[in-house]
């Protein structure tokens, strides 16, 4: 019989993809420069797709907008406001479509007090389901 061992320290769970936004930018960058969308999350990292690759090692940081109401329909403001972490990019495979390359990143820090709170109410909140191990 085989036991499946949990190698993720942290419990991920799946998100809508056209509907869970995520921006990118290089350390040494102002501003977002690369959009893409979330796949999944969890408290310690992110699988996502952006237009172009970000070689693994590559320091980032990560918006991710997780503001969805049940409608499907962006909210704005208050508590469901985006999470900002710096992350570290762990692998990418630009295998699957022309233009599109699939992306993890492993969180190191949140950028601002409460993003780690805001990102575990969202977890709490029921509105996202456990990815299967």
């Amino acid at each position: 019989m085989s036991q499946h061992m949990e190698r993720r320290r942290f419990e991920r769970f799946d998100v809508r993809p056209m509907y869970t936004p995520i921006a990118v930018r290089l350390l040494d960058e102002t501003d977002f420069t690369m959009e893409g969308h979330a796949y999944d999350v969890s408290e310690g990292g992110v699988r996502f797709d952006l237009d172009r690759p970000v070689a693994p090692g590559t320091p980032v940081v990560i918006r991710l907008d997780l503001r969805i109401a049940e409608s499907g329909v962006p909210r704005t403001g208050g508590p469901g406001r985006a999470v900002f972490v710096f992350s570290n990019t762990v692998w990418l495979d630009d295998s699957e479509l022309p233009g599109e390359v699939s992306l993890a990143a492993a969180f190191t820090r949140f950028a601002h007090a409460g993003d780690r709170e805001r990102l575990l109410q969202q977890f709490a909140s029921g509105q996202y389901l456990r990815r299967a191990a």
